[in-house]
């Protein structure tokens, strides 16, 4: 791979090529990425969905939109640290064909905004809960009349090929979805493969899957404009774009140091923990005096979570560039902070939260009802699609397929494009918004 291709400013339907140094330097191209994905409606959706406290009314608590800002800022400041060491490796880059730093911070921030857009509600227990409809549940019917690909797709319902679909997918009126620089969707696919082979493997890209079957075409194009490795010879598996490794880790680095934080506020986590455990990651930077005239426990853990951050990320910084040149031969095959000096630190404070967070009773309650709303409306939705589309449908399914959108196409031929376009659909629902839709399914809604 070489940045000259992976810097790609190209967007679906373009038939000329743009050039970083004939951009509007006031409006670049990347960070116009920026802004069709905070203006689309996928990404409003985000404020009501569980990062992992659900329908909590704490200020403390994070939903997947301000943890998708938070992540795109760590992104930001991930990318511009980055092209500032890379500039000064390929300084052509800059002299040649005039790209800045800030220009490798924009690609990172926008694919890092957009990294959580194809979620479904309920976090990531919405995913297992749309899979398991396929794979145990009702929608296990459909798979004799799917491809195995098809199939795998449905039962391993996937938030990152789903926000792929989001950002790519042509519709009437918005062809190449919101066409997002190449560049940008190359950070964007953390993992470039379909879903099909499942093969046990210690590479990062193999941990999951990145596109459904109905974008295959439209990744292969992205893959091949930005000159990713082909990793098969029979399957569509590909290495990642670089830039992927800081999406991730700001990712990562937010994850673990804000759920943390959220724990802690919210009183599941003793505060002492706070101190006892990000000691080694802030003891270079912290200043006592000053955290110990902190008079409030939110003030002293958002001291130490600022410290934590700064650290993670010049630590992600020193990796990548260490192994810039492993990266761009597909060589290296691990996330940045799983090289980190500091592997034993973080992965502490995941087991913390996942012991007094992840695993509380407010959270086992939420993944509870996720699963039997979100098996619900896809039974619903389903059977009134595909009985209107054989042509028997009840009354019942007259009205359930009139109360979708126009957006939702339900008329397709392809059993596989309609039973996507309804697990699209649900998992573009809000938190709130799916239980209401299951009330109403369920003759709860009515006021008398």
């Amino acid at each position: 791979m070489n940045w000259e291709k992976l810097l790609s400013l190209k967007r679906f339907g373009d038939t000329n090529k743009r050039l970083r140094k004939e951009q509007d330097e006031t409006r670049l191209g990347f960070e116009v990425d920026y802004d069709r994905v905070i203006f689309s409606a996928e990404f409003r959706s985000l404020q009501d969905k569980t990062q992992v406290i659900p329908l909590s009314q704490t200020d403390f608590v994070h939903t997947r939109l301000t943890h998708s800002l938070e992540v795109s800022v760590v992104a930001r400041s991930l990318g511009r640290k980055v092209g500032l060491r890379l500039l000064e490796k390929y300084p052509h880059l800059q002299s040649i064909h005039g790209y800045q730093a800030n220009d490798f911070g924009a690609i990172v921030a926008s694919a890092a905004l957009a990294h959580d857009i194809g979620n479904p509600p309920f976090g990531h227990s919405g995913e297992k809960a749309i899979g398991e409809f396929f794979k145990t549940g009702e929608g296990k019917k459909y798979k004799d009349q799917l491809s195995a690909k098809e199939y795998q797709d449905l039962c391993d319902f996937e938030g990152n090929a789903n926000g792929f679909k989001i950002v790519t997918e042509n519709r009437e009126g918005r062809q190449g979805g919101l066409r997002l620089s190449y560049a940008t969707l190359g950070a964007f696919m953390k993992y470039p493969k379909e879903s099909l082979p499942k093969k046990p493997s210690k590479h990062i890209a193999d941990k999951k899957y990145g596109f459904f079957q109905s974008e295959k075409e439209a990744f292969l194009d992205v893959a091949n404009e930005l000159g990713l490795i082909s990793r098969s010879d029979t399957d569509v598996s590909f290495s990642r774009h670089p830039l992927a490794f800081l999406v991730e880790a700001a990712d990562d680095i937010c994850y673990t140091i804000i759920d943390f934080e959220d724990g802690i506020n919210l009183g599941l986590i003793q505060e002492e923990y706070a101190l006892e455990y990000l000691i080694n990651l802030v003891k270079e930077t912290i200043n006592t005096k000053k955290y110990n005239q902190l008079s409030n426990t939110q003030d002293r853990v958002s001291y130490l979570r600022a410290l934590a951050i700064n650290t993670l990320i010049n630590e992600a910084v020193d990796i990548f560039i260490a192994n810039e040149e492993a990266i761009l031969k597909d060589e290296f095959q691990m996330a940045l902070l799983d090289k980190s000096k500091y592997e034993a630190q973080i992965n502490d404070i995941i087991k913390i939260s996942v012991d007094n967070v992840y695993q509380s009773t407010e959270v086992i309650d939420k993944e509870i009802s996720g699963y039997q709303v979100l098996n619900t409306l896809l039974k619903v939705y389903t059977d009134a699609v595909n009985n209107s589309y054989d042509q028997n449908p009840t009354n019942y399914d007259k009205l359930i397929v009139k109360s979708l959108p126009e957006s939702v196409i339900v008329n397709e031929d392809s059993l596989y494009l309609r039973l996507l376009r309804l697990c699209n659909y649900v998992s573009l629902l809000s938190d709130s918004k799916a239980i209401m839709v299951y009330k109403k399914i369920n003759g709860l809604s009515f006021n008398i």
